[in-house]
């Protein structure tokens, strides 16, 4: 038996090496078997290879005609939204990438591939197909959302400050759930990414709520079109035109001349009345004459209201008396006027109301005004004139008391 080491003295370490060495070498010599591996199936599978490539190069070639004649389409249309611009635009966006790896597994397919190499070639065709299929969903969305904001009426013009932001918003949404499905195929555990970008998108959420919450209204601006620039709009107190229509604000001139600025999902909370859009004005007009208007021709003044509105170009509704008032016979007259210039139905109704006035002068009818009569009695009962009455009137004076 050998004697135990003295205490203090220096003990020797041994290095264990470990059970699976993975040298260099053994790398180099699994490089070195791939190779072979390769050079054999090249040299037993040359004629079914060079069938495979040429079948391969002449799809390449044939989807990059149909991809350039699809973008030449695209654009020489007269409109760019309309569901075949849109459907011509998308084949147009097919990448290289992706038509040569549809080259490489047409290859992969016809020839006897090593499952090394055929499993390789098909991580990448399905890499590549879900990129593509991202690209063209991002093209089909793009373009849904300005065939629906635009709708053959213009460009509006908020759009290309709004895509901006919408196409990196669909671009992101779009590529991330492509990297998902990337991963997921390669055998990579996404639960936790998955975790991690919905918390994400809560918080940054929660943190920019007022800012998403004035963008989402501008979108919604842009597709409702409850108004655009140029409008005149009413909501609350406050009548004005539409300047611009930004992103987190929209900018108004009121009738005084003033610059309102009013977020947009304030605005949206609103209830806006559109002047502009309103295709016909309803104007209500009440008139009083004097009570002395001898009947007949106060039976005359709904006809000769209907008269006065059809020569100046309204649509008479109704007119008549309504009432008896405190001093006047009351009528009132309804018309529409027929535009969608809110300038040209206010000039409409001053020239009604004019020709009224005109043709009610020339008729001798009186218009009323608030008066009071007094009357003054003794105290027997006896009237009293309280002014001065003309010898030659002939009224007899009061008699003194």
């Amino acid at each position: 038996m050998g004697k135990p080491p003295k205490q203090g003295a220096m003990q020797s370490i041994q290095i264990i090496p470990p059970k699976n060495p993975q040298p260099m070498s053994q790398i180099g010599e699994k490089l070195s078997l791939y190779a072979r591996d390769i050079s054999h199936w090249l040299t037993q599978n040359w004629v079914e290879l060079s069938l495979a490539i040429l079948v391969g190069m002449f799809f390449y070639i044939l989807f990059g005609y149909f991809k350039q004649r699809a973008a030449r389409a695209a654009a020489a249309r007269q409109n760019s939204y309309s569901l075949t611009a849109i459907a011509l635009r998308t084949l147009g966006r097919t990448g290289r990438f992706f038509r040569f790896m549809v080259a490489i597994e047409l290859v992969n397919e016809l020839a006897a591939t090593p499952e090394g190499l055929k499993r390789i070639i098909a991580l990448l065709f399905m890499a590549a197909l879900v990129i593509q299929i991202a690209i063209w969903l991002r093209e089909i969305i793009l373009g849904l959302f300005e065939r629906r904001v635009d709708n053959g009426e213009g460009h509006h013009e908020t759009l290309a400050n709004a895509m901006v932001l919408i196409r990196l918003i669909v671009s992101i949404g779009l590529f991330a759930i492509a990297a998902i499905v990337i991963l997921d195929n390669l055998g990579v555990d996404v639960t936790g990414l998955i975790a991690g970008l919905g918390i994400g998108g809560i918080a940054i959420g929660l943190a920019a709520q007022g800012i998403f919450s004035d963008l989402f209204a501008a979108i919604s601006i842009i597709l409702d079109k409850p108004f655009r620039v140029g409008d005149t709009i009413s909501y609350e107190a406050s009548t004005a035109t539409v300047e611009k229509i930004g992103m987190k604000s929209t900018k108004l001139r009121s009738i005084g001349g003033e610059l309102l600025i009013i977020s947009n999902s304030k605005l949206l909370d609103l209830e806006i009345t559109n002047i502009t859009k309103t295709g016909y004005r309803r104007t209500n007009y009440p008139i009083g004459v004097i009570y002395q208007t001898p009947p007949e021709k106060a039976r005359a003044i709904p006809a000769l209201l209907q008269s006065i509105v059809e020569e100046e170009g309204g649509e008479f509704v109704r007119a008549g008396f309504v009432g008896f008032g405190d001093s006047a016979l009351n009528f009132e007259l309804y018309f529409d006027i027929f535009s969608p210039s809110f300038q040209e139905i206010f000039e409409k109704r001053h020239r009604i109301g004019l020709a009224i006035v005109e043709a009610f002068s020339a008729q001798g009818y009186e218009f009323a005004y608030p008066t009071q009569t007094t009357f003054t009695a003794a105290p027997d009962g006896t009237m009293i004139v309280p002014f001065h009455i003309p010898k030659s009137s002939g009224v007899p004076k009061p008699r003194k008391t």
